[in-house]
């Protein structure tokens, strides 16, 4: 009699352990005596506390590429308002920084921070060699024209083979997109005087006209092809992003917040991590749901868990 109630009791804890053990109610973090749970679902587990400590690392890096975005657009402001004339017109705004860039003051001239490709408006705008190649006095000439309220974007000038043979600017007035070329210092203009827009320079004879009386000017730099935005050279890679990106976006390369985004390091930093922000919290809203629905492990809120935290931090005695 006395064995059979023993085995009873032990059947009895051995099931009650069973039923507590796979209950929905276990804590998701689960207490010393629940061992077997907590082992069956470890990689579970550490998957979880990787995504939470990407979205801590990229919460820093956040803050840290948000700050170097507004400190380089509070120098560029002061930098744009020191040369070009509040109450000018666009067109005599182009030409005010248009002046700067041909007739600079002295600047650093010694060795160059970066490569020639460089995009951090600070060494465009304070080194002479980067000035005088067209990729980099492109960057400089669009950061001080959309910081004195001028939109502008990057026009690549392409080759047969759709390499970039010569990069200019293009700067929304009056409902059009006009030509400038800040390498050379100038305003592609028309025999009347009026600006002119890619479309009209893709005419032989009005491109001839405009740039004939440009010193140095190479009439290789013609307007037959452009773009704004150039993935060729990512290959395959390139073209299967831009065929995606022109069916999700239409008209994306013809976007002024595109081309600043290339012409910007710190924007295009602060923009990535902010991807990557949403992603990690979309994966991590997943993980919390898998883990829940299909695991059964009901996660904790992180307010319930700082509040822990801070419970036990004040009474390490409870």
């Amino acid at each position: 009699m006395r064995k059979a109630i023993a085995t009873e009791n032990r059947t009895s804890v051995q099931g009650s352990a069973e039923i507590d053990l796979a209950s929905p109610a276990t804590p998701y973090f689960s207490v010393p005596g629940e061992a077997a749970p907590r082992n069956g679902h470890r990689l579970f587990r550490l998957t979880v506390l990787m995504v939470n400590l990407l979205l801590l690392v990229c919460a820093c890096v956040f803050v840290w590429s948000a700050t170097w975005e507004y400190s380089t657009r509070r120098y560029l402001k002061g930098f744009s308002d020191a040369i070009v004339p509040f109450s000018a017109s666009p067109e005599q705004k182009i030409q005010a920084i248009l002046d700067w860039m041909a007739r600079p003051p002295a600047r650093i001239v010694g060795g160059i921070v970066g490569t020639p490709h460089d995009r951090d408006p600070l060494d465009t705008l304070n080194y002479r060699s980067l000035l005088q190649v067209c990729g980099t006095a492109t960057n400089a000439f669009i950061n001080l024209a959309n910081s004195a309220g001028l939109p502008a974007r990057r026009l690549l000038l392409l080759n047969p083979n759709r390499g970039t043979k010569h990069v200019d600017a293009e700067v929304f007035v009056d409902g059009h997109w006009f030509v400038v070329d800040p390498t050379f210092h100038v305003i592609l203009r028309g025999s009347d005087g009026k600006m002119l827009t890619r479309r009209d320079l893709a005419d032989p004879a009005v491109f001839s006209d405009a740039t004939r009386n440009i010193p140095q000017y190479d009439p290789i730099y013609s307007f037959e092809r452009t773009a704004h935005i150039r993935l060729a050279g990512l290959k395959f890679v390139g073209n299967a992003s831009r065929k995606a990106l022109s069916f999700l976006m239409p008209g994306w390369e013809d976007s002024v917040t595109i081309s600043l985004v290339m012409e910007r390091e710190s924007l295009a930093v602060t923009i990535v991590v902010l991807l990557v922000i949403f992603f990690l919290l979309v994966l991590r809203f997943f993980l919390g749901w898998y883990g829940e629905k299909r695991l059964h492990l009901p996660s904790v809120s992180a307010g319930l868990r700082l509040r822990r935290a801070y419970q036990a931090f004040v009474n390490p005695a409870s």
